[in-house]
This record gives C-alpha cells, structure tokens and sequence, in this order.
C-alpha cells in the first residue's frame, strides 16, 4: 500500500477556543456537521512501521467506581460517640429507597471492631481484617489564591504543632495552588519531620489572599465614585431598584470573581483526583482562603434585589465539582476557615465593632458588609462539610483542624453498598438513620452516577492541572506552524495519529468502521480554561486487521498567543479504551 493520505476538516469559524474565546463554538458546529465528518473523514492506512509509542500517556485516571462507600459517625445528643451497633442497626436509603447494606467494619478508636460481607474486597472498599489498625490518609489543600499570608502560616502553623498526633498508620501529603498551578511540597509520607519542612516550605510560598481583597477594594471604589459623580451631578435616582441587569463594571467583577472560585474548586477536584487511592480512611484538610457560596453577594447592598434574584445562580453548581469528586471517591472533605474571625470573640459588642473598623480599614468594605460576606464563605465551608459527612472549622476552630480532624476520624462505621449504575450523569441522594431514635448520624449526602464523558472531562482537567500517571494508551501529535489570527490570537493546526489496532472497529455495510470521540483541554500560562468539548468522529477502514496501522485527524486550536499547555484524548466508545498526550504550545 502506499503512503498514507489524510483527509483534513477544519473550518476557520470551527476552531478550539479558550480563555475568554467559546471553546463549545466547535462542539456546535461539529454537530451540525457530522453527516460531512462522516463523509470526509478517511482514516489514513499504512503497512509501514507504525510511529513510534515511546511517547508516554498522561492522562489522569478515570474513576470506575464500583462500591459507594459511607463513612457513618453516630453520636449521641451529647456528642458521644455510640459504640457497638451492627448492621441491623442501620437503615440505607438512596433516593428514598432502602437498599442493602453488603460490607459493613466498626472502626472503633482507629482499630476494626467487626466486620460482616465475609471479607469481601472489592474495588474502592478498604481490606478490613478484625483487630487491625485503620489509619488516615490526610491530604492538606492550601488555597493560595484567596488566602492572606498571615492568616494562612497561623493555620499551617497549628496544623504543624498538631502533627505528633498522627498515628503509626496515618500519613498526609501537601498540595498548594496559586490561581494557576498546583504544587506538590509532599508526597505520602509518614515522618514528622520531613512533613514539618514540608509545611515549613509551605509557609515560605508567596499568598495571592491580598490581591482578591485589592480588587475588592478597586471594585468598591469605582463605585462609590460612580455614585458621588452621580449625585454631584444632581441624579440622585432610586431606579437602581427597578433595573434587571448588572451595569458592565458590576458584571466585569462578578465573573472575574466566580471564574477565580471555580478555578480553585476544579483545583480541588483535581487534587483529590490525583491522590484517589491511598490507604485508609481518606480526608481532605481544605484551607479555605474565603470562597463565597453565591459571588453576586459580593456585589454589596447596592446592587438591587431585583437584579441579584437574576444572577444569584444556584451555588451548589459552583461547588458539586468538588463535592461529587470526594463523594465518588470516597473522601471526606474537612474544610478550614483560614481568614476565621481575627481571633476575637463574637458575643463580644465591642470587639465586634473593632473588629469591623479594623475590616473596613484593610478591605475598602463596610463592617456590616464584611460580617455578611463573613457569612457567606462559611456557608461555603459548612456545605462542603455537610456533602461529604465532614465538619467545618470556622473562626477560632481553625487552629485545631488537625486535631479535630483527627478526633472525628477515629471511630465511626464503614458501610458499603453496590448501587445500581446507569452511567446517566445524575446525581442521587443518600440517607442513612439509626432505627433507633434519639442519635445523631452524619455521612456523606450522595454520589454522582458520572458518564464514561464525564470522567474522561475530569481526568482531563486532573491531568491539565497536576499531570498525573500514564493512561492506557499513547497519541502522537503534531503541531504545524501556528498562525497569527488578530490581537493576541494565534490558530494552530494539530495533527493527531492514532494506532489503529488500539481501537475497535465494527463491521458496517461501508466496510469497518470505529466510533471515537476527541476531546481537547488547554490552559495558558494565566490559568485560564474553557469548557471541553466532546467531537464525535468515526474512522472507516476496509480492513483494520493490519499490524502497525495507523490514522491521522486534522484541526485546529485558537488560542491567545502565549504559552499553553494542552492535553488531548481519544476516547473509543465501543472499548472505552482512552489514547492521550500532553503537548506545550508556543507563539
């Protein structure tokens, strides 16, 4: 046979965007077109050496959980831990419904008391023997992004104090993220000392807490002079009570302010992706630098009600990313007010209002309005905990996180139950109760039943951000010459050659064909994403059967015309079997 061909489709209105471009724009447009991608798309055979493999997979790894594990604590109306119950003791309802508990372990001051489901292991449950130590595997997430350096080193410091209390079987490793990167200062370890010069490191990294807050303050003050220009001027109308939209200065602050959230919950997310598996019982220490439940609250009282009951979108879509992550993989989520309340006491009138002066005075922002946003990012915190079957520590309970977490880990039931998969993307809601009245019970809130498109989109965003283990398999991919497409935009045609016999391909009255799906994430050097498209393809063949096959696909990514890091997969629907590389883009 001959030298390969390609086919190429690509439109210069169809193109990859991000940051602040539609990256979906190709989605759309590939949808409408995919009878001509059919059409078109020839896949390239060659009977020559297949390209090289060396190149290694860096594709996150894709969850497929089996087992929902619950980590149950039940107290009594005193707070004290009930001992002793067995599995009769519980009733397990998801959506409503009682469904079977079928691995059930006490774990009773760290050690396993006893255990029923024969000892079954299973994918996701714990090997639990009786009589055995259970440690805990702390993950501590440092939100550098919003966090002020002072108020994070008292946390870090406390946390650092309290590290004698881990146990012989715990461990804990150390990830910070700065708006843009994350950074592992330590892997799983279990030595004091070496996670002591990892928090000390920690501490020595610079905090980005003092730039939100300026441009809180920027955001503030162009307002307030808007408003005395306003009434200089003699306009001092009250129609701000009957508008419907944000003005552009309002909506320019609202955005940046939800993007920098999300971007730190997609950090979250991808963390907890990437330490998925240690042993143990798993916990997520999450040093919250203040991350408001709803941002259009951020907007002050002079925004009218009319106009926020418009855009205060509903906040748990801002953070099930992060909740539905540790759910699926079994963590629970310990999050940590970092800023807390400046250490003073709250049944305190005076100090209450010294301590407003002192806000306004740091932050351009009234006392009262600081108290509500105060608010606001504990509703975060108490939300996260409330999902996952974690406790919030909020104001001066910062300083004992650790030991708190510690304490609160130590004894509790350990259920697991097989739920019926539909792979549908929807979202089911769990409840477990003592049949016994008068306890207190507390465990995660549910689990998402995540696509096969799902998962592959986090893994996605897991690898962009941390780069994590090899995948199943490689992609070669070519970057041609980019483009200068404008201000500060670039295009640039990328080339991917797949190993035809690492996908599947099924008879057809065309000859053999093999469903694929190609999805795509980029990042530039400012930490800016957008959203990753799915584009389905299908690659037609009259014999695939050949040893060292391969194919190639054309298209294009527009870009801003900086540094971006990219990682592209191939995803074969009928195996489910995932191809990927990483690539860095220059101008």
């Amino acid at each position: 046979m001959g030298p390969p061909s390609t086919k190429r489709f690509s439109r210069n209105d169809g193109t990859i965007r991000t940051a602040d471009y539609v990256m979906q724009r190709l989605l759309d447009r590939t949808m409408k077109l995919l009878p001509a991608i059919l059409t078109l798309l020839v896949a390239a055979i060659s009977q020559a050496q297949a390209p090289p493999r060396s190149l290694p997979g860096v594709f996150s790894e894709v969850l497929d959980v089996r087992v929902v594990n619950l980590e149950v604590v039940v107290t009594d109306r005193d707070g004290v831990p009930v001992f002793g119950l067995g599995p009769d003791a519980f009733d397990l309802r998801v959506d409503g419904e009682t469904v079977p508990i079928e691995y059930f372990s006490e774990i009773r001051a760290g050690v396993v008391g006893t255990e029923t489901g024969e000892g079954a292991v299973v994918p996701g449950l714990p090997d639990l023997t009786a009589g055995l130590p259970v440690g805990t595997s702390y993950l501590v997430f440092i939100d550098e992004y919003f966090s002020i350096a002072r108020d994070r080193d008292r946390v870090l410091e406390a946390v650092k104090s309290d590290l004698p209390l881990l146990g012989p079987e715990d461990r804990m490793a150390v990830v910070a993220f700065n708006g843009s990167e994350l950074e592992m200062i330590s892997t799983w370890s279990q030595s004091v000392p070496q996670l002591e010069r990892a928090i000390d490191a920690a501490v020595e990294r610079p905090a980005l807490g003092l730039q939100r807050l300026a441009e809180q303050r920027q955001f503030n003050y162009d307002r307030a002079l808007g408003a005395l220009s306003s009434i200089r001027a003699g306009d001092i109308s009250t129609d701000r009570f009957l508008r419907t939209q944000l003005d552009p200065d309002e909506r320019f602050y609202l955005e940046r302010l939800t993007d920098q959230v999300s971007r730190s919950v997609t950090a979250g997310a991808s963390t907890l992706r990437s330490f998925a598996e240690p042993p143990g019982r798993k916990v997520m220490l999450l040093l919250s630098g203040g991350w408001p439940f709803f941002p259009a609250t951020f907007l002050g009282p002079d925004v009218a009600p009319t106009v926020l009951s418009w855009e205060l979108n509903d906040g748990q879509a801002l953070f099930r990313p992060l909740t539905d992550t540790a759910n699926l993989i079994g963590y629970t989520l310990y999050p940590v007010d970092v800023p807390g309340f400046n250490d003073l006491l709250a049944n305190d009138s005076t100090t209450i209002r010294e301590q407003r002066v002192e806000e306004l005075a740091r932050t351009g922002i009234r006392g009262q309005d600081a108290f509500l946003r105060q608010q606001e990012v504990h509703y975060t915190l108490n939300f996260l905990a409330e999902q996952t079957g974690g406790v919030s520590f909020i104001d001066g309970a910062r300083l004992d996180a650790l030991s708190g977490a510690a304490s609160d880990t130590r004894s509790y039931y350990w259920i697991g139950f097989s739920p019926t998969r539909e792979w549908d993307d929807q979202r089911h809601k769990i409840e477990v109760a003592l049949r016994e009245k008068g306890f207190r019970v507390r465990s995660r809130a549910g689990f998402l039943d995540s696509s096969r498109q799902h998962e592959v989109a986090m893994a996605l965003e897991s690898t962009l951000q941390f780069g994590s283990p090899a995948g199943q398999g490689s992609l070669r991919v070519n970057l041609g010459e980019s483009k200068n497409k404008g201000r500060r935009k670039m295009e640039v045609p990328i080339t991917i050659v797949i190993p035809l016999d690492e996908i599947t391909f099924l008879p057809s009255e065309q000859g053999e064909v093999a469903q694929i799906e190609l999805m795509v994430a980029v990042r530039d050097d400012s930490g800016n994403r957008a959203d990753i498209p799915v584009v389905p393809l299908a690659f037609r063949v009259q014999d695939s059967g050949s040893p060292g096959s391969f194919g190639s696909y054309e298209f294009s990514l527009k870009l801003r015309r900086q540094h971006n890091d990219a990682v592209i997969a191939v995803v074969d629907t009928a195996s489910g079997r995932i191809l990927s590389a990483s690539v860095e883009i220059e101008p």
